[in-house]
């Protein structure tokens, strides 16, 4: 039901853009976020958007380099990542957080999720 796309290889300093599709549900009532875990490590959050879009928040991490968008009447949400760094690589997760106001960077309010794309950056 989500279906994130976009990834690859990058070089430090690049820019990539990653998109997740949703389908199969009502997309525009869901909080989105973003996740990524890197080799070894923990799964940890990236960036959250509000199913109206006003609400928006990012890790301390990719903040001022990635930005989150959504378009419900395409059922997408995206990250744009610039500035990348390779500290950055990881497979990136989109999940959705179903009929909610509220943003959260705990994955477990999130109850979808799509199966990852990973992000190579070389520095």
């Amino acid at each position: 039901q989500l279906q994130a796309s976009g990834g690859g290889l990058a070089q430090a300093g690049g820019s990539l853009t990653l998109s997740c599709t949703v389908s199969g549900r009502t997309f525009s009532t869901d909080a989105m976020g973003w996740f990524r875990q890197a080799p070894g490590k923990d799964r940890e959050f990236v960036a959250a958007i509000s199913w109206f879009g006003g609400n928006i928040f990012y890790s301390d991490s990719v903040k001022g380099r990635f930005t989150i968008s959504r378009d419900n009447s395409k059922n997408t949400v995206s990250l744009q990542m610039n500035n990348l760094k390779p500290e950055d690589t990881a497979v990136y997760y989109c999940a959705a957080d179903p009929d909610t106001l509220a943003l959260s960077d705990y994955e477990g309010e999130y109850d979808y999720w799509g199966k990852g794309t990973l992000v190579t950056v070389s520095s």
